[in-house]
């Protein structure tokens, strides 16, 4: 990809300091994407056993398909299909918003506690052994957050979206903040979305493979 391809909103003063400094460091990125596709190819071997039980585990508890794919905003902003081990009934995207609390009825039982362990991202290493994501960058979004988008935040697309950040650390309890009152999507826009962005660009400043695995480690603790 050359700069003169990018999309036209991506075309901006505020990104080509970004695109630059990626520029700079292909070889760290190269050493990114290796390190991606050898991790999730021996985690998706590892844990496919645990999958298949996962699955049986989601398809007992609700009826629909084991996985539900989103239509998410990837790299050079493309869309992409994001697989995630579905948590909720089927077809929740058409009855309700696409951000989703704590307690939101559509959320299944199963669906409650692999979201609490954050099990459904694990089928994201489908994802990332495709290309399509890496296994830590900024989460992806779907358009309409996108959309929203301050011309600087679109730096953020000049790499594959990830499983983790930063970000999906310091908000790994998103869902109190939305359910705090009021409207989700107002608060998630105004209060939510602006930092959650400034790590993203600050983790953009600082990329390597070695940052990417004490992301991983934090995550871990993060979790458990």
């Amino acid at each position: 990809m050359v700069y003169e391809s990018l999309p036209e909103t991506m075309k901006d003063a505020s990104i080509r300091p970004y695109w630059n400094m990626l520029l700079s460091r292909r070889r760290s990125l190269a050493l990114k994407r290796l390190f991606d596709i050898f991790v999730s190819a021996i985690l998706l071997v590892l844990l496919s056993p645990f999958f298949l039980l996962l699955a049986a585990a989601v398809k007992i508890d609700s009826p629909g398909p084991v996985f539900y794919r989103q239509t998410r905003v990837g790299r050079y902003g493309r869309d992409f299909k994001i697989y995630k081990f579905r948590t909720m009934v089927r077809d929740a995207d058409k009855i309700g918003p696409p951000l989703t609390s704590g307690k939101d009825p559509r959320i299944t039982r199963v669906g409650s506690l692999i979201r609490k362990l954050r099990l459904d991202e694990f089928s994201q290493l489908l994802n990332v052994l495709s290309g399509s994501m890496s296994l830590v960058g900024p989460r992806p979004e779907v358009r309409r957050y996108v959309d929203v988008y301050t011309p600087e935040y679109w730096a953020t697309l000049l790499i594959r979206p990830g499983i983790t950040a930063p970000s999906s650390i310091a908000f790994k309890d998103e869902d109190k903040l939305l359910n705090a009152g009021g409207d989700p999507e107002k608060i998630y826009i105004e209060k939510i979305l602006p930092p959650k962005m400034a790590l993203n660009l600050e983790y953009l400043r600082k990329i390597s493979v070695i940052r990417d695995i004490q992301i991983i480690f934090q995550t871990v603790a993060a979790v458990f």
